[in-house]
């Protein structure tokens, strides 16, 4: 599509979680994609908002069928992200006839990158099968504190010694970009330090965080290895003494773009987690982080389930163009970034809008 309007740009800056395993012409997420240009959408296995262990995984045929159905009513080909890290973060489910891999911890013990290779190809190659493009991981976090609730507890990092992160994550991204799968390195500026769980609430890592954790960010970024990077919700004072690093125009500008040099996209953890939703308040936590540089903005709709969510937010946001707080440069820059991270990976074949 040229020529899009302003609200068709803002509708691109969006990944939005969806509820069901099928849906009709009057759901909600198709609203969204016809009316209203969403970006993208992300896949759950389990639908938490309603206590439901079902919601968009059922099986590879029906998921296959149900994210294809999704493209064809796009004007624009939509991102399709998961969370499929391997471990307990394993949106795919063994019982649902999907493989298995190991928690990145078990990856990063060992002596070489075989098994590391071996599990990105079997996540990749499924993946790609069920037309997913965009998987949200690898982790790149710094298993520093061991009994982190978050991150250590669930075996989510490869180690604590920034090169065995970095050497495992570069192998997790070559196998999914020959499958044609986008990564994202996550959660910057690390996770790993922290005492708490930004899922629950506030996270302070101001007096845990070094700075080595950002060593496998700057390694992958200067080997052109970042697809995109996630911001988590996590506050340092020393970067921004006012606000966590997703809404910190400080930290996205200082560290991100000018210290490590990533020009590429830069997108959300979440933002209906606690961390954000008990201090700021969805909507204009959205605003905020897109007046701070964020380019692509995740709402799960799974934490917690509104079906007009993109609507009131996108309302949001036009308030702040109104206002001054957000201008429409910003929106036009993380839409370019979008655009091109889009152009570089295979799009599918489509049958309905062209």
């Amino acid at each position: 599509m040229t020529n899009l309007s302003l609200e068709q740009k803002i509708g691109q800056l969006f990944i939005l979680g969806f509820s069901g395993a099928m849906f009709r012409p009057d759901h909600p997420i198709v609203q969204d994609i016809n009316k209203r240009n969403l970006g993208g959408v992300i896949i759950f296995d389990r639908f938490l908002a309603a206590s439901r262990d079902t919601n968009n995984i059922v099986n590879a045929k029906q998921l296959s069928l149900l994210i294809a159905s999704l493209q064809e009513q796009a004007d624009e080909p939509l991102l399709v992200a998961v969370d499929q890290e391997g471990g307990q973060v394993n949106r795919f489910r063994k019982e649902r006839g999907f493989p298995v891999t190991p928690a990145a911890m078990k990856l990063g013990k060992s002596s070489d990158l075989n098994l590391t290779i071996e599990s990105a190809q079997q996540t990749a190659r499924m993946l790609r099968n069920v037309g997913v493009n965009l998987n949200l991981a690898p982790v790149v976090d710094l298993n520093v504190y061991k009994e982190n609730p978050i991150i250590g507890k669930y075996g989510r990092s490869f180690s604590a010694d920034p090169a065995i992160v970095t050497a495992h994550s570069r192998a997790w991204i070559i196998e999914h970009r020959q499958q044609g799968i986008l990564s994202c390195l996550k959660h910057f500026p690390g996770h790993g330090s922290s005492h708490t769980d930004s899922h629950l609430g506030f996270v302070d890592i101001t007096k845990t965080w070094k700075d080595t954790e950002l060593l496998p960010y700057q390694h992958l970024i200067s080997e052109n290895q970042a697809d995109s990077i996630m911001l988590g919700h996590l506050f340092n004072r020393n970067f921004d003494d006012q606000y966590p690093a997703t809404l910190s125009r400080a930290t996205i500008q200082t560290l991100v773009r000018q210290r490590l040099q990533f020009e590429g996209v830069v997108i959300s953890d979440d933002m209906q987690m606690k961390a954000i939703t008990g201090h700021y308040g969805l909507e204009d936590a959205c605003c905020k982080a897109l007046a701070a540089g964020v380019d692509l903005l995740i709402i799960g709709n799974n934490l917690n389930y509104d079906p007009f969510i993109l609507t009131k937010v996108r309302d949001a946001i036009f308030r702040g163009i109104d206002e001054g707080t957000i201008t429409e440069a910003i929106i036009e820059e993380a839409w370019s970034r979008i655009q091109d991270l889009k152009k570089s990976i295979p799009l599918p074949t489509r049958h309905g809008k062209q």
